[in-house]
């Protein structure tokens, strides 16, 4: 067969979370930039391809088409993503690793996947990569931003849950195949199901939301929001913070986890 059993890829990502606990931090922040570098493009195609469609249905089945190459990129390059890590409960479960290098681990790769998503959006908004569409493009990055930035705290965490259950599952699942095909066919099925709902994931709104508020410092941009009617009062870096990334983040962690234990108990226990 050229699949892992469950059985098999649960227990190999047992010793894969033990390792990366382990890992120098330099090297561990810096393959952690570099994901959350890739989830930003992917972010920023998704936006590009979908700004100008009209119909909602039509533009989140774009943005589920494109975006979960992003994660196909990080799994295939070994680079370090904070929502995947969540599955190092499973080492913890399984005694390969500590609680302690648990969340050294997750906190590293946070801090290194905002690094990369904020030089990203950074590089989009000031190199015009927003101008698409006379700056609709622009527009569109700070609605969605702002949008995001309104999500009241128990939404935002269902919708983090939901996300990372999915997430999770495409990490384990591309680890199910022995061929390139396999991997990238098992992280994308997942990843494109939560992009297509609109469910929350933290690393890529290290991405959304700062371009969107980055954005708004444009005056050009500002000026073509108001000019389109657009409200950006809730797009603000407390707004980002407090009403977005910190329960996004609790829900992803929470999704994660959950997974993370479902299938350390159904498929990883020694005596399972």
């Amino acid at each position: 067969m050229n699949l892992f059993t469950p059985q098999e890829y649960t227990v190999n990502y047992a010793a894969a979370g033990r390792a990366k606990t382990r890992m120098p931090l330099v090297k561990l922040f810096l393959l952690a930039v570099l994901a959350g570098f890739f989830i930003a493009m992917a972010c920023a195609a998704t936006n590009t391809a979908a700004h100008s469609v009209s119909n909602v249905g039509m533009a989140r089945l774009i943005c589920g088409l494109l975006f979960p190459f992003g994660l196909a990129m990080v799994v295939l390059t070994g680079a370090e993503l904070f929502t995947g890590n969540t599955l190092i409960v499973i080492s913890v479960l399984d005694r390969q690793a500590g609680i302690g290098g648990m969340l050294k681990n997750w906190l590293i790769v946070y801090l290194g996947n905002a690094a990369g998503s904020i030089l990203a959006a950074a590089g989009c908004v000031y190199g015009g990569q927003l101008n698409y569409s006379g700056g609709e493009l622009a527009v569109f990055t700070m609605r969605l931003a702002a949008g995001k930035c309104s999500l009241g705290t128990g939404s935002a965490v269902i919708l983090g849950v939901l996300c990372n259950v999915l997430v999770t599952t495409g990490v384990l699942l591309a680890l199910s195949a022995k061929d390139l095909p396999g991997r990238v066919m098992g992280a994308y099925l997942p990843v494109a199901f939560f992009v297509i709902c609109g469910f929350e994931h933290c690393v890529a709104n290290m991405y959304y939301i700062p371009a969107g508020l980055l954005a708004k410092t444009v005056p050009a941009y500002a000026a073509l929001a108001a000019e389109m009617g657009i409200d950006l009062t809730a797009l603000t870096w407390t707004g980002f913070l407090l009403n977005n990334l910190l329960p996004v983040t609790a829900g992803n962690i929470i999704g994660g986890v959950l997974t993370g234990f479902l299938f350390w108990f159904c498929h990883g226990r020694r005596n399972g």
